[in-house]
């Protein structure tokens, strides 16, 4: 069987000793997390420490060496059968990947569409949504970013921030169980962050399962149930973020936490 039985108990994500090379180079040395539906996960730490990576292996945009990820109970990019995992054709790991929603450093909209185009596309193109139902849903979460007025606005007409909500808007277009975000304020000027980490906050209330790579101290500490912090490939402490942020038992967190928020 490669599925869980699904009730309410099951984690949204589940990764047990979870590894990664890039040739030579171990990038994830075996991850252990799980991440409760309707919380909010921030994973902190410095460059290079794995982050990033993690979060792909978790709609299998990159392939895992070693352990096991589930989403919501079910193995990502796998099924098993008598205790051996066989990769999935890439259109069996496109249909789970439709109920991840993944927000990127860069906004990668398609720059000839409009920004209520670009929300549109993946539902009627990926999913063959009828039109007029995809086009009100695109409305209303244009609406919901507070971009209500640049539906016929094309990227190169809106500013970082604003087309960062598009691509929020995007994502959830496609009515995800879970958003991923990578980093998705590192690429803005800082006066734009805010309006996106708000979008973002509005989204943890609304009750969506959320793991967010951030450098962003503060709203890690106000928005996440669980922080988790990562060097060289392994998870170095994790818990409430009172706990991690606020009193960290660990020396390398401490070191971490006193650079970042000097």
């Amino acid at each position: 069987m490669d599925r869980i039985v699904e009730d309410l108990t099951t984690p949204m994500v589940s990764a047990k000793g979870v590894r990664k090379h890039f040739g030579s180079l171990p990038v994830l040395r075996g991850i252990d997390l799980e991440v409760d539906r309707g919380t909010v996960m921030c994973l902190l730490g410095p460059s290079g420490s794995g982050k990033s990576t993690f979060l792909r292996c978790i709609n299998h945009l990159e392939k895992i060496d070693a352990g096991s990820l589930r989403v919501d109970g079910d193995l990502v990019g796998y099924r098993e059968s008598k205790g051996t995992l066989y990769e999935l054709r890439d259109r069996e790991v496109c249909a789970k990947r439709m109920d991840i929603g993944m927000v990127f450093q860069s906004f990668n909209l398609f720059p000839h569409m409009t920004a209520l185009e670009n929300v549109m596309e993946a539902p009627i193109r990926v999913r063959k949504e009828p039109e007029a139902l995809v086009s009100e849903r695109a409305m209303s979460l244009l609406a919901r970013v507070g971009l209500a007025s640049k539906v016929k606005s094309y990227p190169k007409q809106l500013s970082g921030g604003q087309q960062q909500r598009v691509a929020i808007a995007r994502a959830l277009a496609m009515q995800p169980k879970l958003m991923l975000f990578d980093e998705p304020t590192s690429a803005l000027d800082p006066e734009l962050v805010g309006e996106v980490l708000d979008v973002m906050r509005d989204l943890a209330t609304d009750g969506m399962t959320m793991i967010v790579v951030t450098h962003e101290m503060g709203f890690a500490r106000e928005v996440a149930d669980q922080a988790v912090f990562m060097d060289e490939g392994v998870v170095i402490e994790a818990g409430p973020p009172r706990s991690v942020l606020g009193a960290p038992s660990h020396p390398r967190t401490k070191e971490f936490l006193a650079k970042v928020l000097s």
